[in-house]
């Protein structure tokens, strides 16, 4: 069971991981698809990196009730808004 207060540790953990990992991406921007591409590799990052916390708990983000879903969209969202809009400028 993934409670209000492990969700919250991992989300924190996941903005502050994609935030820095954004920085050497950005750094090197040699993908394909210049910032919508390295904004997309973030993304699938942020998916790839919360599984991996979740299994790490015995879950998967097909067992949390949808509530939980949306505030994990919602804060990736946020996450690569920010990110979005540092690197587009």
């Amino acid at each position: 069971m993934i409670t209000d207060e492990i969700l919250n540790e991992f989300l924190t953990y996941l903005e502050k991981s994609i935030i820095n990992l954004s920085k050497e991406v950005f750094a090197n921007l040699e993908l394909d698809g210049g910032v919508e591409g390295a904004i997309n590799f973030l993304e699938s990052q942020f998916d790839i990196r919360l599984e991996n916390l979740l299994v790490g708990k015995n879950s998967s983000i097909n067992h949390l009730e949808s509530g939980t879903k949306n505030k994990i969209i919602q804060r990736k969202q946020k996450i690569l808004e920010q990110i979005s809009n540092q690197y587009k400028n």
